[in-house]
């Protein structure tokens, strides 16, 4: 391992260390929305059928079971609808606020692989690049007595930066696009369980 990190050069080891980073970055974000709950649901269902009965409590009582982003988003909007304070747009500026804020919590750490996934292509062409000069002057310092054999070699261990660059960046976009998605189902959910939410507070 240390001999390829080597022939690659630094930028090799820019892209190594960028690898490093992502691997940990991902696992830290599977643990970080797995603790969320973004994958649960349960619960959620119980509550509204709780609240096409008018039965608030119950609901309330359901919910407070439950420790999910979707079950505390929906206690949190109970609450900003029940709030005797605040009228029918206010709750729904206080649910629209809430769900903001827990969405911004659950994107946390996905700009770290946005950027990796942006840079490590870029450090590996950098790598190329200065790997291609190194080349092109050894062999025009040998002038007449090039060796093609060794300027191919020059060639194959530049491009070596561009290629890792890549096996870095791609996993890292798939990474990055799964997240995301995850979340903007976790967005939808949010919008649908406001609405219905808001829809049984309209009927009565």
């Amino acid at each position: 391992m240390l001999e390829f990190l080597n022939t690659g050069g630094p930028a090799l080891w820019v892209i190594f260390a960028l690898s490093v980073i992502l691997t940990t970055v991902v696992i830290w974000k599977l643990w970080h929305l797995s603790r969320l709950g973004v994958w649960r649901r349960t619960g959620i269902e119980d509550a509204l059928g709780y609240m096409a009965q008018n039965d608030m409590t119950q609901a309330q009582a359901v919910l407070f079971k439950r420790r999910h982003l979707r079950a505390r988003f929906a206690k949190a909007t109970l609450n900003a609808i029940k709030d005797t304070s605040l009228d029918l747009r206010a709750s729904r500026e206080e649910c629209e606020r809430i769900g903001k804020t827990t969405l911004l919590s659950a994107h946390s750490g996905l700009r770290a692989i946005e950027l990796i996934a942006s840079i490590a292509p870029l450090v590996g062409l950098l790598g190329t690049v200065l790997g291609m000069i190194d080349a092109f002057q050894a062999l025009q310092d040998s002038g007449a007595q090039a060796d093609p054999a060794a300027l191919a070699g020059g060639i194959w261990e530049a491009l070596l930066t561009t290629a890792a660059g890549m096996a870095v960046a791609i996993p890292a976009t798939i990474a990055l696009s799964w997240f995301e998605s995850i979340l903007t189902g976790l967005q939808g959910d949010f919008n649908d369980i406001a609405t219905r939410l808001f829809a049984r507070v309209n009927k009565a």
